[in-house]
């Protein structure tokens, strides 16, 4: 994603006072693995234990705690969604 090859007019005047905020979102399903509707538990599964692997391999900024949400405790639930780390 590359910001200068995007093909789009700038905004000028009232149209730019008009944005607050933007979001972009980006997803994609892994490699040999179907996206969400057509895929199985046990494929579910397969990339949780893959991306936990990958995480835990993350240092210094990038380090932190994995919390399944099929184990999660419910104070551990409580304290991520009063930190705006996971969302109902």
């Amino acid at each position: 994603m590359d910001a200068a090859t995007l093909n789009a007019p700038p905004l000028e005047g009232d149209d730019a006072a008009m944005i607050v905020s933007t979001r972009i979102r980006v997803g994609r399903n892994l490699e040999d693995f179907p996206l969400g509707p057509g895929i199985t538990k046990a494929q579910r599964n397969t990339i949780m234990e893959r991306v936990v692997k990958a995480c835990e391999t993350f240092e210094g900024d990038l380090k932190g705690t994995f919390y399944p949400l099929a184990t999660m405790k419910p104070a551990e639930q409580r304290q991520l969604i009063e930190d705006h780390f996971l969302f109902k």
